[in-house]
């Protein structure tokens, strides 16, 4: 197990709104695997970084270690990838 992140960002949504979002994916991780929540601001951008232990998702084509993909593609060879719990899970 390591360290992983999730980042919600926007320049549109309120901090109200990234602080929901991040708190429901904080949920859905569970209290035994959060290390933290963390915010900043970047320019206009809020940013929202929910940080928790749990296994590197790996591209199920080639391997490649997917930890803090948000694209959903493999850079490696390009298999799209989407996960609709915390990679790991």
């Amino acid at each position: 197990m390591r360290v992983l992140c999730k980042h919600f960002r926007a320049t549109l949504k309120s901090w109200q709104q990234l602080f929901h979002d991040a708190a429901d994916f904080a949920s859905s991780v569970g209290r035994e695997r959060l290390v933290s929540i963390s915010h900043s601001q970047h320019g206009g951008e809020g940013i929202v970084s929910v940080w928790y232990w749990g296994e590197p998702e790996n591209c199920h084509n080639c391997g490649y270690d997917l930890t803090g993909n948000q694209s959903g593609l493999c850079p490696e060879c390009g298999t799209r990838h989407s996960w609709e719990s915390p990679p790991g899970e």
